[in-house]
């Protein structure tokens, strides 16, 4: 009999809901694991079983070839490294307009709080659209600049909620023994709030950060620079050349003349996940401890 030992050291029955659950969880962990498998397998595989079709969760006459051909290029590194630094300075500003956003929304004695908490909610629901965006950020002169790529999404407002209810369940005794102390509403934030919101605060910055990091659309409709390349856009040069390459050929000559673009494809999404795989285990401990909290609060 299938049985479970809880914290006492007291062993209990495992009832049909527990393995339900416990059945749920490994299928859904499996379909989440099967496909990045078979991305992996995908790209250490040779062109010739890739088009044969023999590629499942394990790699097939295994080569490096994709991962030599995005490495090959000499701005790569530069890319990467310019992606690395925009997505920091893109988290840094969404963090603080979230902050400042968030933080006097939970006092009751800022004037218009409703009004502008509804107006902020509005953006959620409905938005300009692509063309008037595209124009008021080719107006205000941020066409091929940094700022198109970090001002336009710089703040959630989904995130600035999430954050003013964390705010908003931290003690009222904390603040206002500081404010008999004579600490002003800037220290208390940087003093008191900040220093206790470090799990939300963690978890928010992952979430930017990994919106950052994906982005594509905006560099696509905003930069003509290849210095200000991101790195999703960087790789999507590098297949779209590879798929022309494929068309040009169109099937003569050998196939290990070229790469066919699904394993360039896989290369590339195991190159950019990469860096977030690394990421993501520092920030594991806020993470959970962050959810955890505001489960704890209500």
């Amino acid at each position: 009999m299938v049985r479970m030992v809880n914290q006492k050291g007291k062993k209990k029955k495992m009832n049909v809901a527990d393995v339900v659950i416990i059945v749920f969880i490994v299928a859904l962990s499996f379909t989440c694991i099967v496909p990045f498998l078979y991305m992996i397998a995908l790209s250490f595989s040779s062109n010739e079983a890739i088009i044969a079709q023999k590629v499942g969760l394990w790699p097939v006459e295994f080569t490096a070839e994709t991962y030599k051909t995005i490495l090959s290029d000499m701005d790569m590194l530069y890319t990467l490294g310019y992606s690395i630094v925009l997505t920091i300075f893109y988290t840094g500003v969404c963090m603080f307009l979230t902050i400042c956003a968030a933080y006097p929304l939970t006092k009751k004695r800022l004037m218009g709080r409703s009004f502008i908490l509804t107006a902020l909610v509005f953006t959620m629901y409905f938005s300009g659209g692509l063309i008037p965006s595209y124009i008021l950020v080719k107006n205000l002169g941020m066409m091929n600049t940094v700022w198109s790529l970090v001002l336009p999404g710089a703040m959630s407002v989904f995130n600035m909620i999430i954050l003013k209810t964390f705010f908003t369940n931290l003690p009222e005794s904390l603040e206002e023994s500081a404010a008999i102390d004579g600490c002003s509403d800037l220290g208390i934030l940087l003093k008191i709030v900040l220093p206790l919101s470090l799990p939300s605060i963690a978890t928010l910055s992952l979430f930017y950060a990994v919106d950052r990091w994906n982005g594509f659309q905006d560099a696509l409709f905003y930069i003509t620079k290849k210095e200000l390349y991101p790195m999703q856009m960087k790789l999507y040069q590098i297949i779209s050349a590879n798929q022309q390459l494929d068309s040009q050929q169109g099937g003569e000559g050998s196939i290990g003349s070229y790469i066919v673009p699904e394993s360039l494809k896989a290369a590339s999404v195991m190159f950019t996940t990469l860096p977030i795989l690394l990421i993501y285990p520092k920030l594991q401990k806020y993470f959970v401890d962050g959810v955890m909290t505001g489960a704890i609060k209500g």
